[in-house]
C-alpha cells in the first residue's frame, strides 16, 4: 500500500483528518525557545511584561545561560482580555499568585537542601464518580465550570442552571458508560497511587515531601486537599497538574479555582508556592510514552505497518483561535518529541494526531478521532495502534471510549488488527521524572523575579522567537 497519500504534517492548518510521518514540523531549535526553569533574578537579563487574562506574564531572558524562563503573576480579578502573546505562543495562562513556572528537565545531582521546610506537593487532575449514583453531581459540578461552558457575560446567571439540565439530560448515557467498565472511575484510585509512588521517588531521592490529591469536579475535591496541607503545617507547595500539555479547560480551570482559594486564605497568601503548569517536554515523559507505544508495537505480526494514532481529548476550537488556548501546539510537538525518540530506536511508523471527546454543537479541534478512524479504514489501513496521548491515568475516555467505541469503529470501518498503549500510570520513569521536575521546582518556590516596573525596562518579546519557526 502506498502511505504517501497519508502524509501531513502534524502542524499542517488543514482539519482535514490524515496522517504525517517524520521529518517533524518543529525543530530542535523551535522548542529550545521553549521556557524552562525559572533562573533567578541576578542573571536575568532582559524582559516584557504581558497581561493576559487577568495574569501578568513576564518573559525573561537569561544570555548567561542561554535559557528562556517566564514568571506569571496573578492580577486582581479574572480579565478577558485578549493576549498580547501571539496565540500559538502564549505558554500558560492560569497560576495562583506568587507562582512561578517551570516546565523543562535538568540536572537533578544538586537538589535543593530542605531545611526546615516542610515541602507539600499538590497533584491536581480531573475527578470522577466512583459509583453509578455519582454520575449525575459529577457531570453537574463539571457543567458548571465556566472554563467548561463559556457563556456570554450577560448570560452567566444561567450557568447553573443550564449545568443542572445538562447533566440531568446526560447522566443516563454516561452512567451506561460508567457500568461498562466496573460501575465507576478508577481515576481516583490511579491518582492516590501515584501520589503514593511519587513520595517514595521524592524520599529516595533525599527530599522528604507529602503528596496530596486534589480533584476538580469530584472527591478529593481540591478545597478538600488544600485544607488538609493546612493542617499538616506545609510551608513550601509544587503544585502539579496531572496534565501534561496546558489547557484552558483542564490545568487552567484547576489553577483558577486554586487562585480563587488562595487569595481568600491569609495562610496560603504566606505560603511559599510554584506551579510547574505543563511538562510534555520532559525526557522521561517522552521515553516512558515510547517505551509503551514500542512493547505495543512488538505485539502486530508487522509492525512497520502499523499506523500510530495518538488520539488527543479535544477542547473547543474557540478557545484556541480566540482564547489563546495553546493546547493544540502543545499537543502536536508532544507527538513530535514522541516520535523522535521512537527514531533513535529506528521506529519510523506512519502517525497520526486526532482530537476525541467532543460534545455540544460547537466545532472542537480537528480532525476528530471518529472521522479519522473511518477515512483510515477508506484509505486502507489494516493495523491501527491507539496512543491516549492526553491521559496519564486509565479512565472512560480510555476504557469506554476508546476500547470500546472506537474499537469497534475501527473494525467496521475495515482496520483488522487493533492495539492500545496503556496510560502511564505508575510506570516508574515517569513517576521518577515527576519527582525531578518536582525537585527542580523547589529553588523557585516564593518570591516573585522582578515588580511590574523593573519589568516594563525590559525588551525580550518571546512572540520574535516564535516567529522564527
Amino acid at each position: 500500500m502506498n502511505m504517501k497519500g497519508l502524509i501531513q504534517s502534524p502542524c499542517s492548518s488543514s482539519s482535514s483528518p490524515s496522517a504525517f510521518l517524520r521529518p517533524p514540523c518543529l525543530t530542535s531549535a523551535s522548542r529550545d525557545s521553549k521556557f524552562p526553569l525559572l533562573l533567578p533574578q541576578a542573571i536575568c537579563t532582559s524582559q516584557r511584561i504581558y497581561q493576559c487574562s487577568g495574569v501578568y506574564m513576564e518573559a525573561c531572558h537569561n544570555s548567561y545561560l542561554s535559557k528562556h524562563c517566564m514568571v506569571a503573576r496573578f492580577s486582581s480579578g479574572w480579565s478577558e482580555t485578549h493576549s498580547l502573546f501571539p496565540k500559538q505562543s502564549l505558554k500558560k495562562s492560569l497560576l495562583p499568585s506568587g507562582a512561578q513556572v517551570t516546565s523543562k528537565s535538568q540536572d537533578v545531582s544538586n537538589a535543593p537542601i530542605v531545611g526546615d521546610d516542610k515541602i507539600g506537593v499538590l497533584l491536581l487532575n480531573l475527578g470522577g464518580p466512583e459509583t453509578l449514583e455519582d454520575v449525575q453531581p459529577f457531570l453537574f459540578n463539571l457543567f458548571a465550570d465556566p472554563d467548561i461552558i463559556r457563556l456570554p457575560r450577560l448570560f452567566r446567571f444561567l450557568q447553573r442552571p443550564l449545568a443542572q439540565f445538562i447533566s440531568v439530560l446526560r447522566a443516563p448515557k454516561s452512567r451506561e458508560g460508567y457500568a461498562s467498565i466496573g460501575g465507576g472511575s478508577p481515576l481516583r484510585r490511579i491518582t492516590d497511587a501515584q501520589a503514593e509512588e511519587l513520595r517514595n521517588f521524592l524520599w529516595e531521592k533525599n527530599v522528604p515531601a507529602d503528596v496530596y490529591v486534589g480533584m476538580r469536579y469530584w472527591h478529593p475535591f481540591t478545597e478538600e486537599a488544600i485544607e488538609q496541607i493546612k493542617r499538616d503545617g506545609i510551608t513550601k507547595l509544587v503544585v502539579l497538574p496531572l496534565y501534561p500539555q496546558f489547557s484552558i479547560s483542564t490545568s487552567g480551570s484547576s489553577l483558577r479555582l486554586l487562585e480563587s482559594i488562595f487569595r481568600e486564605d491569609e495562610y496560603l497568601v504566606n505560603m511559599q508556592h510554584t506551579v510547574i503548569p505543563s511538562w510534555y517536554q520532559r525526557k522521561g515523559y517522552i521515553k516512558a510514552m515510547a517505551d509503551l507505544i514500542e512493547k505495543e508495537l512488538r505485539n502486530f505480526d508487522c509492525l512497520e505497518q502499523v499506523m500510530i494514532f495518538f488520539s488527543a481529548h479535544g477542547v473547543p476550537l474557540a478557545y484556541v483561535e480566540e482564547a489563546g488556548d495553546p493546547y493544540k501546539a502543545e499537543m502536536e510537538e508532544c507527538v513530535d518529541l514522541i516520535m523522535e525518540e521512537l527514531e533513535t530506536r529506528k521506529i519510523t511508523n506512519a502517525c497520526t494526531l486526532a482530537y476525541q471527546s467532543r460534545v455540544g454543537p460547537v466545532e472542537w479541534l480537528k480532525p476528530y478521532t471518529d472521522e479519522t478512524i473511518i477515512e483510515l479504514g477508506q484509505k486502507g489501513v489494516k493495523s491501527l495502534l491507539a496512543v491516549p496521548i492526553s491521559f496519564v491515568s486509565e479512565h472512560i475516555e480510555t476504557l469506554e471510549e476508546i476500547d470500546v467505541e472506537y474499537k469497534e469503529l475501527a473494525l467496521k470501518s475495515g482496520i483488522k488488527t487493533w492495539g492500545r498503549v496503556p496510560a502511564l500510570g505508575c510506570e516508574p520513569t515517569f513517576i521518577s521524572d515527576l519527582a525531578d521536575a518536582v525537585i527542580e521546582s523547589l529553588p523557585y518556590v516564593g518570591a516573585m523575579a522582578v515588580s511590574n516596573l523593573e519589568a516594563r525596562q525590559c525588551t525580550y518579546h518571546r512572540g520574535s522567537e516564535r516567529a522564527k519557526e
